[in-house]
Order: structure tokens, then sequence, then C-alpha cells
């Protein structure tokens, strides 16, 4: 099997302005946020037959914010989900331009995330929308939508800057 398609295999980061380390830190804080979470629900549970609902606002946001944490580094390294049947068929400058159209339709996709979420988060902060659980201001969870959705942005944008330049490939 080649490296290409062995998903455990090395393979080496991109260079970045901002090193991708930053996601693989704020990735695992966020895993292991929701490991503790978990643990202390089911060992309440365990202990008191009481379980802690409350816990699962916080795994759900978390969970949100794992998700596209984990894209942005995925998009950065080249790794996102693709089909790779029809592009493996073409020259490698084509294969480059299907890359970078890939890119562009991402950047589009998130672009809509970051003006829908960051109206959903503006209304949920104007109307005072108060979440279900723990009664907290919503927006607190809704804001990271769209901010994570800039980073997906972001590192998209850098990649099609480094397959210009030949870079990444």
């Amino acid at each position: 099997m080649s490296a290409e398609l062995d998903p455990g295999a090395e393979h080496p980061d991109p260079r970045t302005l901002v090193p991708l380390t930053v996601e693989r830190v704020l990735l695992a804080l966020a895993m292991g946020a929701m490991a503790l979470i978990t643990a202390a629900n089911v060992v309440t549970r365990y202990l008191t037959d009481v379980s802690l609902a409350i816990t699962e606002e916080y795994s759900v946001v978390l969970m949100v914010i794992v998700a596209l944490i984990g894209s942005a580094l995925a998009i950065a390294c080249g790794r996102h989900i693709r089909i790779g049947y029809f592009t493996d068929l073409l020259s490698p400058a084509w294969r480059r331009r299907a890359e970078v159209l890939a890119l562009l339709l991402s950047i589009v996709c998130f672009g809509l995330l970051v003006v829908f979420g960051a109206d959903l988060a503006y209304d949920e902060y104007r109307f005072e929308v108060l979440s279900n659980g723990l009664a907290n201001p919503q927006w607190l969870y809704t804001g990271w939508l769209p901010l994570l959705a800039l980073l997906v942005i972001a590192r998209a944008a850098g990649r099609i800057i480094r397959l210009a330049r030949g870079e990444d490939g």
C-alpha cells in the first residue's frame, strides 16, 4: 500500500504561516475536555443513579469545535475528503486545478457558515436566548461556528496559495 493511501503513514506538515500545531493542541484540549465530561457523567451515574444531563450541552459544543478544527487541519494538509478516482485520471496540472476548485467551493461553503452563523449568534445575543440545560447565553455556544469557519477558510486559502506556488501537490 502506498504511503499516499495509508492513513497511518507519516505525512510531513506543509509550511504554513501559523503552525498546524495550534490546531492539534486545540483538538487535544477539546477531546480531553469531552473525555473528562463524559467520564464524570458515567461515574456520577454509577455512584448516585443520577445523570449529569447538563454535561450534554458542553459535549455538543465541544463536538462542533472538534469537527471544525479537524476540518481546518485536514484542509491545510490536503487530507480532506475527496473522490480521487476521477482526479487521479487527470494530469498533475489538471489535478492541481481540480484541487483549487474544490478548495474554492469549500471557501464558499464555509463562507455561508460564517455569514449565517454570525447572524444566528447575533440574534441569540440580541434576543438574550438562553440554553435549555444551564440557562447560559446561547450565543456563547453558537459563536464558535462562524469563528472556526473563518479558520477553515484561512487554511483553505493558504493551501490555494501553496498550490499556486507549487509547494503542495
